[in-house]
């Protein structure tokens, strides 16, 4: 089969730079991060065991690097999927079921846990991702508040405490449908959500004034 040539070296770089990303995710997933080490990484990517300190310079720097990245996707594609749905209850299910489908794939520490094994320097970088994260999760129940869906409440404590739930439920979730639905119902419950007969949420207040 042909070798695919990149055309240039920084798309030769980019290309690397992917491999070894991907590479990190997966030993991520059928290892874990205690005990990973770059030559790991390296030999899984295919890159030389010096070759790839000309990408990353250690492990941290590869572990925010991956973190980034896969938060950035992660974010695109929940965008998206947002846009889709009109009712915020709908949106908090879709933001929940999200989060525990994304880490139960990724393996990496959920949330402030990322302190235990970073830098502050290294945890700063990842707080932007972190911060748009919890902005749209307050957004979503914010707008469940003022159209009557959740009761009248302090949206950033709640959605602390959401974020909070999903963080401590991470390794107890299965991720099979059965219990990412139960998760779901508990969280959106837990906020104040009600559903009729048929599942759907109904409206507990009149809304904005």
């Amino acid at each position: 089969m042909p070798r695919i040539l990149a055309s240039s070296n920084a798309e030769q770089r980019e290309l690397t730079q992917r491999k070894v990303l991907d590479a990190f995710g997966e030993l991520l997933f059928t290892h874990g991060l205690p005990g990973l080490t770059m030559t790991d990484v390296a030999r899984r990517a295919g890159v030389g065991r010096t070759a790839i300190y000309n990408y990353f310079a250690d492990l941290e720097q590869l572990l925010v690097a991956y973190a980034l990245d896969e938060t950035g996707r992660f974010l695109t594609d929940l965008k998206h999927e947002l846009a889709g749905l009109d009712n915020p209850v709908d949106q908090l299910a879709c933001y929940v079921r999200a989060q525990i489908e994304d880490l139960s794939k990724r393996h990496l520490p959920p949330g402030p846990a990322m302190r235990s094994v970073l830098s502050a320097e290294s945890f700063a970088k990842l707080s932007v991702h972190v911060g748009e994260l919890s902005k749209l999760l307050q957004d979503i129940l914010q707008a469940a508040v003022d159209q009557g869906y959740l009761p009248r409440t302090e949206v950033t404590d709640l959605a602390h405490l959401i974020h909070g739930s999903l963080t401590a439920s991470a390794s107890r979730t299965t991720a099979d449908e059965s219990g990412i639905e139960a998760a779901v119902r508990f969280i959106q419950a837990g906020a104040g959500a009600r559903f009729d007969a048929a599942g759907n949420a109904i409206k507990i207040t009149s809304g904005a004034a």
